[in-house]
């Protein structure tokens, strides 16, 4: 993987990148990712772009939550690997075992110590969250949890633990393929795989009840993994 730093930032990706692509991806990381209001809040820190040779990109600019995001908003502290990597190399091995999560382009990060970072994926076309669709199309909700199911199971079979998967972090393309978004934290589950499926049914039923989805969402996961 290439690791080349440009301008105080660290780029990974496994193709080259030109001057003027990285000139470029530092322009889009300095600008805040607008504000987007969607159902179990969604994809508000990521920005949109088309890049030269790459086509339109999708970049997620890492943000904390809770307590101590509300004072230390976008920077983390360096202890291994960044977070971006993490996310960019689950996402390789996941693609390869057959899990639909969104192409990684490259990933980034900028500091040694206390750093920021960014990845960068190959835009979905017209996506639709699983958690939108639900509330509005409750026939095109049920033909596409098949290919949920399956992908669930898939994580499941090979051990992975995505630790917020809920159907606002599952999109729909217009070909109705699904697709798993926001691998961040993500791991390798050690324990056996009927704790793992009971972890991602209890996670993916509270989303559904905090944010009142139809409850066809979580009778049908449940069901669809036993």
């Amino acid at each position: 993987m290439l690791t080349p730093t440009y301008n105080a930032y660290q780029f990974g990706t496994c193709t080259p990148l030109t001057e003027l692509q990285m000139n470029r991806l530092i322009g889009f990381f300095s600008q805040p990712p607008p504000q987007m209001n969607s159902v179990l809040g969604g994809r508000d820190s990521v920005s949109y772009h088309c890049m030269e040779d790459l086509g339109p990109v999708a970049i997620k600019h890492y943000k904390r939550g809770g307590i101590l995001g509300r004072v230390v908003r976008r920077r983390y502290l360096k202890w291994g690997k960044s977070r971006s990597q993490l996310e960019f190399e689950l996402l390789l091995k996941a693609r390869d075992l057959g899990i639909n999560g969104p192409e990684p382009l490259l990933y980034a990060k900028r500091g040694r110590l206390i750093y920021r970072a960014w990845l960068v994926t190959r835009e979905i076309k017209q996506p639709l969250s699983l958690a939108r669709l639900s509330l509005n199309d409750e026939k095109r909700t049920r033909q596409v949890m098949a290919s949920v199911i399956d992908q669930i199971s898939r994580l499941i079979d090979h051990g992975i633990w995505h630790v917020d998967l809920h159907p606002g972090n599952v999109m729909i393309d217009q070909s109705d393929r699904v697709f798993l978004l926001d691998f961040d934290k993500g791991s390798r589950y050690q324990r056996n795989n009927i704790k793992l499926r009971d972890r991602y049914v209890n996670r993916w039923q509270r989303a559904v009840s905090k944010h009142g989805l139809p409850a066809i969402l979580t009778e049908m996961l449940r069901s669809g993994l036993n």
